[in-house]
């Protein structure tokens, strides 16, 4: 599943900012900065191959696709989409190293290398314009955040399957069971029109 960057500001010295008191009185420990920590927002559980071919035959991936996964995980998505479903083009975006490390060893095992490839970074941040199909496997609350990104980001006509969860008021084009899993497709729309009913 997807990762993202958690800031947590550790603060002391609260009752002298409290009182609007700059600086610190003799004695006491000096409050240090805001410390970013980088954690994952959602955690790892990779998708059942079931669900995996079900997510790319809904979004109906094919030869001239640029396919991009958001939360990558250990790449098998991003393999499939261009080994069993004649993707042009994969990329995988994870923020956890270990993954990158890993899905890079799969697509090499699985004979892909040349047409997949894996960013780390967090997934608010990746460049996704080129996308033709974007996948998904996050939680309701970070697709509710991701959709600005989408809308903003990805041409009309491109495909974003969900595993697992939808996107609030975005209504899906199609909700299909696989496996015993949700899978919900939405279509970018044109500039304009409404992404809260199906089209």
């Amino acid at each position: 599943m997807k990762r993202g960057v958690l800031m947590l500001s550790f603060a002391v010295g609260a009752a002298a900012s409290a009182q609007g008191v700059s600086g610190n009185p003799p004695g006491q420990v000096p409050e240090p900065p805001a410390v970013a920590i980088e954690a994952p927002e959602v955690p790892y559980v990779p998708t059942p191959e079931a669900a995996v071919e079900g997510m790319l035959k809904l979004a109906e991936v094919k030869a001239g696709d640029t396919v991009y996964d958001l939360g990558s995980g250990d790449g098998r998505i991003v393999i499939s989409a261009v080994k069993n479903h004649g993707a042009s083009r994969a990329v995988g975006v994870d923020i956890n190293p270990e993954r990158i490390t890993e899905a890079n060893e799969n697509a090499r095992r699985a004979g892909v290398q040349d047409k997949v490839e894996f960013r780390q970074g967090d997934l608010f941040d990746a460049d996704i314009g080129d996308a033709t199909v974007v996948t998904l496997y996050l939680l309701p609350s970070v697709n509710e955040r991701l959709k600005p990104k989408l809308l903003a980001e990805l041409k009309p006509g491109t495909r974003i399957v969900s595993h697992g969860f939808d996107m609030g008021d975005w209504k899906p084009e199609k909700e299909i069971q696989e496996g015993g899993r949700t899978l919900y497709l939405w279509v970018v729309p044109e500039p304009g029109a409404s992404a809260s009913m199906p089209r």
